[in-house]
């Protein structure tokens, strides 16, 4: 009993470091600098993440397109919860975009496209008790990402007609304004 209640408390102690290191493992050391840089214009961090996501994706296709190898499984439900972890991330920012009215307009239209793409894609593996969860849980975030955004395209085309942002002036034009 003893030896019960130090193996549990063991693995207490190594379940956050576990789970420290998956969500690192979700994201390549090229892909955090490229949401890094992506970060000051808000439509191109959504269309970044749009495609780190269709690159989990295509992953996830490629292991159905080959010849089965062992380890298929596993790998398909790695993939999964990356892409959960992503979707999630995504939605936070959108989550983040819609009060401060950041402009997303041309990226919603396109994530909703590739919401359709992305739940085609987890849907098509067959059935196996070892992704069978992670792709619920993905699939219920697709369904998410793609209400809130087509929640936001009309929010969005709202404000942004009632608020025209400011026109840049032509280099032309400044040159030859008066000084």
């Amino acid at each position: 009993m003893r030896r019960l209640a130090l193996i549990l408390l063991s693995l207490s102690f190594l379940a956050p470091w576990a789970f420290a290191q998956r969500n690192e493992a979700t994201l390549s050391e090229g892909e955090i600098e490229q949401l890094r840089d992506s970060a000051y214009i808000a439509n191109d961090r959504v269309m970044l993440f749009i495609k780190l996501i269709d690159v989990r994706i295509n992953s996830l296709q490629g292991l159905y397109a080959k010849p089965r190898r062992p380890g298929r499984e596993e790998d398909t439900h790695d993939l999964m919860e990356q892409f959960t972890s992503l979707a999630n991330e995504l939605s936070d920012n959108l989550d983040d975009y819609g009060p401060q009215h950041r402009d997303i307009r041309k990226a919603l239209p396109k994530l909703v496209e590739a919401t359709e793409r992305w739940a085609t894609a987890i849907k098509s593996p067959p059935d196996n008790d070892a992704y069978n969860v992670s792709r619920r849980i993905a699939l219920e975030s697709i369904q998410d990402l793609r209400e809130q955004s087509n929640e936001m395209i009309p929010e969005q085309k709202a404000w942004f007609i009632a608020h025209p942002p400011a026109k840049k002036q032509s280099s032309a034009e400044a040159d030859n304004a008066p000084r």
